[in-house]
């Protein structure tokens, strides 16, 4: 199904994009209040969405609730395996219109939203297939006793999303809690929600019961702080800035809910002089400026060892020069940021190495008007401690750093508040373990960046970038509370 885009994008699936999800039902929010959303690409108008409040999570939460002691609770892990892989097997067959909607929404190019899309597909595929793999333990305990370990659900969890990755966040926080057997109330990003809506339709289409999966647009300071603060959620997932995860830690600890946090990062990638400089470049420009750079896990430091400094420079500055920005719909290298606030905000980063060598921009295509843009920026030979090197841009702004050694880059690499990912260029088998085991980050990644989305792989930070992991058989751990049983039979 190809939806043709109208005054809403997502009228073709059948609902309204300015109502939630509550209960298996769509409907207008409780207080009637709605939201605009704006096209990122021109600055228009897109749709309105529902302005969800306290009244509609609490009763997102009462129908999780109910999910959790009727169908959904009752239902076995290979019924919630094959519940998801209908689901993946809708979201691949509406990929294109999935796309197209999210372009609109968040601004991405089309072939970086059709991405999206299959990884949200691969994310319910990932989960379908490992629900009914997640295995308890027999314990060595004393004679008479039989001990053993069950992993069970937390109950109802929220999920707080971001603008930057809405379907992919969805599929591996959602998918692996649903996969676990919890209801979930799920509150996109107000600026960013129609493919999170579209996705309760078709979970709904795939023979989700109703209350197993909720959804409640609306402002983060309404609903979200709802969501975070309600003494009904047992567990919250959170993926956003390092100020709203803080608070939102704060709010759940008066009710002692566990919370994953995937935080802020300001990730490096370290480049030797013995590296495979063909290999590494499109890796170096391409993970600093994917989604107009709005990643979490962008790598926005390349540190390049002195030797091959000029060379690197040089051949990136040359990438940089070739980059297009335009319409999302234009699928260029890069679309618009999300809104005018985040344009200014990244605006002012670059206004802030006026005094660097800035040594490459990129190009706007000549058909984009009105739109939130940012050209991409690389600065060079920026001291690790300055405010671009230090703090997360969240905009396709890179800076290069030289360093002489292993220790100089460990030391320049680890000497942020962050720690998120990091990846090393070098063919030395055991510089590539020291830096491994040295690095602080929640994964590195060695002679690549990313490792094609990773679906299998956990991922999360340490520092100011997070704790707790998603993706991969850690998220379904993280989503899941572990009960010791010991039985005496003498």
């Amino acid at each position: 199904m190809n939806p043709k885009i109208t005054d809403s994008p997502v009228a073709a699936f059948g609902f309204d994009s300015a109502h939630c999800f509550i209960g298996g039902d769509w409907k207008p929010a409780i207080e009637g209040g709605v939201l605009e959303l704006e096209n990122p690409s021109t600055g228009e108008r897109l749709c309105s969405i529902a302005r969800g409040t306290q009244t509609d999570i609490d009763a997102a939460v009462v129908a999780a609730q109910t999910a959790m002691q009727t169908g959904w609770g009752r239902s076995t892990a290979v019924e919630r395996g094959r519940a998801l892989q209908r689901l993946s097997q809708l979201v691949l067959a509406h990929v294109d219109a999935l796309a197209q909607i999210e372009s609109l929404d968040v601004g991405k190019p089309l072939k970086q939203a059709r991405a999206d899309a299959v990884a949200l597909a691969r994310y319910c595929e990932f989960y379908a297939g490992a629900a009914d793999k997640v295995h308890g333990e027999t314990l060595p305990f004393m004679e008479g006793y039989t001990a053993f370990t069950l992993r069970e659900p937390h109950g109802v969890t929220g999920h707080i999303v971001p603008w930057n990755y809405p379907m992919q966040i969805i599929g591996r926080s959602v998918g692996a809690a649903l996969a676990m057997g919890n209801a979930c109330v799920l509150k996109p990003a107000e600026e960013a929600c129609l493919t999170a809506l579209v996705f309760a339709e078709l979970a709904s289409q795939a023979g989700l019961p109703a209350g197993a999966l909720n959804v409640v647009p609306g402002l983060g300071s309404e609903a979200g702080s709802a969501l975070s603060a309600h003494t009904g959620v047992n567990h919250i997932s959170f993926t956003g800035s390092f100020d709203t995860g803080v608070k939102i830690q704060t709010s759940a600890a008066q009710s002692v809910v566990p919370v994953t946090l995937e935080l802020g990062g300001k990730s490096a990638q370290v480049v030797f002089d013995d590296a495979n400089l063909d290999a590494a470049l499109p890796f170096l420009v391409n993970a600093g400026i994917q989604n107009a750079g709005q990643t979490c896990s962008a790598s926005s430091r390349i540190l390049i060892q002195r030797s091959v400094y000029q060379t690197v420079l040089s051949r990136m500055a040359e990438h940089y020069t070739a980059l297009q920005v335009g319409n999302a719909l234009d699928d260029l290298h890069l679309g618009p940021l999300i809104s005018v606030r985040q344009k200014d905000i990244v605006s002012s980063y670059i206004e802030q190495g006026s005094d660097l060598n800035k040594v490459a921009v990129g190009q706007l295509h000549e058909a984009a008007a009105n739109g939130y843009f940012v050209l991409p920026t690389l600065f060079a030979d920026v001291s690790p401690n300055h405010v671009l090197a230090q703090e997360e841009i969240f905009g396709p702004v890179q800076v290069l750093i030289p360093f002489d050694d292993e220790d100089d880059a460990l030391a320049i690499a680890n000497g942020t508040p962050f720690g998120l990912v990091a990846s090393v260029w070098t063919n030395d088998g055991g510089r590539q373990m020291r830096m491994a085991k040295a690095l602080r980050a929640g994964q590195v990644f060695i002679n690549n960046y990313g490792a094609g989305g990773g679906v299998e792989l956990p991922f999360g930070g340490v520092g100011k970038s997070g704790h707790g992991r998603e993706k991969g058989f850690e998220a379904l751990y993280g989503f899941s509370t572990l009960k010791t049983v010991a039985v005496a039979h003498g």
